[in-house]
């Protein structure tokens, strides 16, 4: 059996995406008050903005959002019309510096401030890729919030050098269906599902680019108030349990996920992972089978998958052997899931 989970030890996040999402629902005239309730969240909870909570909170609000408004969209939608400048000091700092290279470099050690389960790295090479980790959260729980922040990051990048900057690729680890013109009109270039990682890429001249709004003494102002707000946050180790389940998750549709190679990508061998593992109630096999059945309910209830697309994604190699696995999982097949509009909470 798992060990309950500590909140008070997992990533927490100024909870700006769903204030933006609380906004949203308010002028769609729907109340938030219950949705908030279902993850554990609450107005109240919301108006205090020294308040942090569980970043895990924040994905399944926005999923229930989604929902309630039938956007399917809403991490995108939102990304397009928040003004920048409540980041706050991730903003400022960023806005202040030199050049936009300065400025990604600012995100990626400071945008923890803002939500810690969030990482931004920055690999400087021939290109200049900005790419989107996760720490201590499932991966494979979330697509409005990695939406928000891949796609409202290339929009900050262009409001800060003032141009229509056009990623070279823009890709996501999560899947999708249905059409997704709006986001390669937005991005300037066809976007990727199911890739291998979260990231934008730009061309490499772009990390000379001027900004518009370069202030190099608020600059160095901000820097000091951004090193104060880090130290004082807690560092944050992703759970092992999650840490297998993102290391999974890329790896279903190629049908290569084996204990030992999830071991070799977390840098132990197979038995220290198994040790591990067993010490937190754990084993392998059965955080494998419930990635699994959660990845199918979100599957089905996206319903522009089809069930021998689903399969794939998941691994198995028939589709029967899908529906045999999925019965066993719920009692029931994926058909009656889909057709009763059955979404995993």
């Amino acid at each position: 059996m798992a060990l309950p989970l500590d909140l008070n030890a997992l990533p927490t996040t100024r909870a700006g995406i769903t204030r933006l999402a609380v906004a949203r629902l308010a002028r769609a005239g729907v109340a938030a008050a219950p949705l908030l309730k279902a993850v554990g969240l609450s107005e109240e909870m919301l108006a205090d903005h020294d308040q942090r909570v569980p970043a895990r909170r924040q994905v399944a609000l926005l999923d229930r959002a989604a929902t309630a408004l039938g956007d399917d969209w809403l991490g995108f939608n939102l990304s397009q019309e928040f003004d920048p400048r409540a980041l706050g000091l991730l903003f400022y700092v960023m806005a202040s510096s030199q050049t936009l290279g300065e400025a990604l470099q600012r995100i990626a050690r400071y945008s923890s401030i803002t939500n810690e389960a969030l990482v931004f790295r920055v690999a400087d090479g021939g290109e200049v890729t900005v790419k989107l980790n996760y720490a201590g959260l499932p991966r494979h729980s979330d697509r409005h919030q990695a939406e928000f922040c891949i796609f409202g990051a290339i929009r900050l990048c262009r409001l800060l050098t003032g141009s229509n900057l056009v990623p070279q690729r823009v890709s996501f680890a999560h899947h999708r269906s249905g059409d997704t013109g709006a986001m390669s009109r937005f991005a300037g270039t066809q976007v990727e599902f199911g890739a291998d990682i979260d990231a934008f890429v730009l061309r490499a001249d772009t990390r000379e680019r001027a900004l518009v709004n370069a202030d190099p003494y608020l600059n160095e102002l901000m820097l000091t108030d951004c090193e104060a707000a880090l130290s004082s946050r807690a560092s944050n180790a992703s759970p092992l349990r999650v840490s297998v389940e993102n290391a999974i998750a890329p790896l279903l549709p190629h049908g290569k996920v084996r204990a030992e190679v999830i071991a070799r990508q977390l840098g132990m061998s197979e038995r220290t992972l198994c040790r591990k593992l067993a010490d937190e109630g754990l084993n392998f096999s059965e955080i494998l089978q419930q990635l699994r059945r959660d990845l199918a309910m979100r599957y089905l209830s996206d319903g522009g998958h089809h069930v021998s697309k689903i399969a794939w994604l998941l691994g198995f190699h028939e589709v029967s052997a899908f529906s045999h696995a999925f019965k066993q999982w719920t009692g029931l097949a994926p058909s009656q899931v889909r057709l009763a509009g059955v979404v995993a909470d």
